[in-house]
């Protein structure tokens, strides 16, 4: 691991992972936590639909996830903005603020109203936090290990998550669905808050000094003063790999949400015990979060593109098994693939942002990258709960697994490779 260093005069900046070990990993450790704030709700809250406040529709009981991923997705792109212009550590801060009445709003919430409210809440939290940590860690390590600092990056988040889904799960089947499972998430939650306010430091300057000695690029529309609304556009659109990542982000989140929202109650359908739930809500994450390490690195020695096309299929297929399964056993090797498949995904959809935008609208890319990423939370949601209503769990399960593997062509026939030598699109 090389550190690479950025000449800006005196008390120069350094770029690179083993230069901003210290801060690096404590961000990793921060990223953890908002990944666990997140998970408290992962294996309770569809069950919480079904027993608690006895939604019996599908599209209602997911109307969570809907106020989730919208809220997450529109933070992600205000996130990225207000790094630009104010920092990264304010905006760190001020997401996890947002998350302290969490916890206690799903542990009181007396109708279904407050859990979707409390959902608001935990989108700013998560869009402003995991945002943030991801622009602070490419800000650090600079473009050298980008792949390996976006895999460390998703690993601590949804390896954590993974953790909680199963803790949660267990203290649920032997306390209740609440107000224990969620103790976890005012621990949580108040460590975040304080290592952010009290250890993080600010890395916007990282960013500039790598704008100084970055290469001019040919394309115009990757050069560094471009307006937000045009990075908007070449970011979801007119780039064919930027936009491809965005598309591929999109449904993978999709998936996602199908996995959070439905997945449960398919297994309970089958007549597994809240314990077993658990189990398989955390076994996906965990292998997503366990695996992002080695694609991440992977992804900074043979590319970007041929992960991502190789995940988007593999996550299809084990959606699939998902719909065609009746037994834990079949269902637990569907999990373990769908997570290998998303490992190989998320953090190398990432690098991709951070190999094509300019440090000077990095932060920005990657808030709108986000934006379409996470608002997957709430087409899903939609999609899945409507279908389900109309068709039965199976037929949902069934249109997510065709859209993923759609997303898998997409990225195949357009996206052009952008690391270690960026092609020309």
């Amino acid at each position: 691991m090389t550190s690479t260093a950025a000449p800006t005069g005196p008390g120069s900046i350094r770029l690179g992972l083993r230069a901003n070990l210290t801060q690096f990993a404590l961000l990793v450790a921060v990223n953890a936590l908002v990944g666990g704030t997140l998970g408290q709700e992962r294996t309770v809250l569809p069950l919480l639909a079904d027993e608690a406040f006895h939604l019996s529709a599908h599209t209602a009981a997911l109307t969570y996830i809907v106020a989730f991923g919208a809220t997450k997705a529109i933070t992600n792109f205000f996130a990225g903005a207000l790094s630009d212009r104010f920092g990264r550590k304010p905006v760190l801060v001020a997401g996890w603020l947002f998350a302290l009445p969490v916890p206690l709003l799903l542990i009181w919430a007396p109708s279904w109203g407050w859990v979707v409210f409390a959902n608001v809440l935990l989108g700013i939290n998560q869009g402003s936090t995991w945002s943030t940590t991801v622009i602070m860690k490419i800000d650090l390590v600079g473009p050298a290990r980008r792949g390996l600092a976006m895999g460390l990056n998703e690993a601590a988040g949804y390896g954590f998550l993974a953790v909680t889904a199963m803790a949660t799960g267990a203290v649920a089947a032997h306390w209740g669905l609440r107000p224990e499972p969620f103790f976890l998430g005012i621990a949580y939650v108040a460590l975040g808050l304080g290592l952010s306010v009290f250890a993080v430091r600010e890395t916007r300057e990282h960013a500039r000094a790598e704008a100084t000695v970055h290469p001019t690029p040919a394309n115009p529309d990757h050069h560094g003063e471009l307006t937000t609304g045009r990075i908007a556009r070449v970011t979801s659109a007119t780039d064919k790999s930027l936009s491809s990542a965005s598309w591929a982000g999109m449904v993978n989140n999709l998936n996602d949400a199908l996995a959070w929202g439905l997945f449960p109650l398919l297994y309970a359908s089958y007549g597994l015990g809240i314990g077993r739930i658990g189990l398989l809500a955390a076994l996906y994450p965990a292998v997503w979060g366990a695996g992002q390490i080695l694609t991440g690195w992977w992804s900074d020695r043979i590319g970007r593109k041929n992960l991502i096309t190789a995940g988007m299929l593999l996550q299809a297929a084990a959606i699939a098994l998902v719909a065609l399964g009746t037994t834990f056993t079949t269902w637990a090797v569907a999990q373990v693939l769908l997570g290998a498949g998303t490992a190989l995904v998320y953090p190398t959809l990432l690098a991709v942002i951070g190999d094509v935008a300019h440090p000077a609208w990095r932060a920005r890319a990657v808030g709108v990258y986000r934006l379409w990423r996470d608002g997957g939370f709430a087409v899903g949601a939609l999609l899945a709960g409507i279908l389900a209503d109309a068709y039965g769990l199976t037929t949902a399960i069934w249109a997510v697994a065709a859209l993923t593997a759609a997303a898998g062509i997409v990225v195949a026939t357009r996206m052009y490779e952008t690391h270690p030598r960026p092609a020309t699109p």
